[in-house]
């Protein structure tokens, strides 16, 4: 039984991708309730009670929201599988992550960073390759991708409307118009 349980267990990593949602703080109050600090732009959607979430360290383990608030920066939570102090505090320093399969849709114009990385960029009027999206940051009003050029050089990408064109994530390709003074084109 316990090889059948390894099995089920790898075969989980493999085949389901798990993202991030929040890291486990510490314990508030007697009956099982957690701190935790957001590590998502859904916060309200991810601690919605009778969502399930799982540990990143062990994704067999589900738990339960049962109920939550906003805390000042951060979220209380409290899960069905979690009844006390005691159980709270095994979790403490842990990351809560949710399956892809219960990633929820975005809107038109906004996209997972892991569908946006990799990503191909061409210049939207000849389609010729610039290079590839390696890096994203969030420094602001807009996020910038960082993208490596076929030559190994690399310039931020800022993600507004005059500069990107077109993201097809199914071909993972970004169409881009650039404009002067973006990159370095010694």
């Amino acid at each position: 039984m316990a090889s059948n349980f390894f099995y089920s267990l790898e075969l989980m990593r493999l085949y389901m991708e798990f993202y991030d949602v929040a890291k486990i703080l510490t314990t508030h109050g007697l009956n099982g309730e957690i701190k935790v600090s957001a590590i998502t732009d859904f916060p309200e959607e991810r601690f919605e009670p009778g969502v399930v979430l799982h540990l990143k360290q062990d994704p067999t383990k589900q738990l339960t929201v049962k109920s939550s608030r906003p805390f000042k920066q951060f979220w209380l939570v409290q899960f069905d599988e979690v009844p006390s102090i005691e159980e709270a505090e095994k979790l403490r320093g842990q990351i809560l992550v949710i399956s892809e399969a219960d990633r929820q849709e975005l809107p038109e114009g906004m996209y997972y960073y892991k569908d946006i990385l990799d990503c191909q960029v061409k210049d939207n009027e000849t389609d010729k390759l610039i290079g590839k999206i390696v890096e994203i940051e969030s420094p602001g009003a807009n996020d910038i991708w960082l993208v490596r050029e076929t030559d190994g050089k690399e310039f931020w990408l800022p993600y507004i409307d005059q500069v990107v064109k077109k993201v097809d994530i199914a071909n993972k390709v970004v169409y881009v118009e650039l404009m002067e003074g973006l990159r370095d084109e010694d």
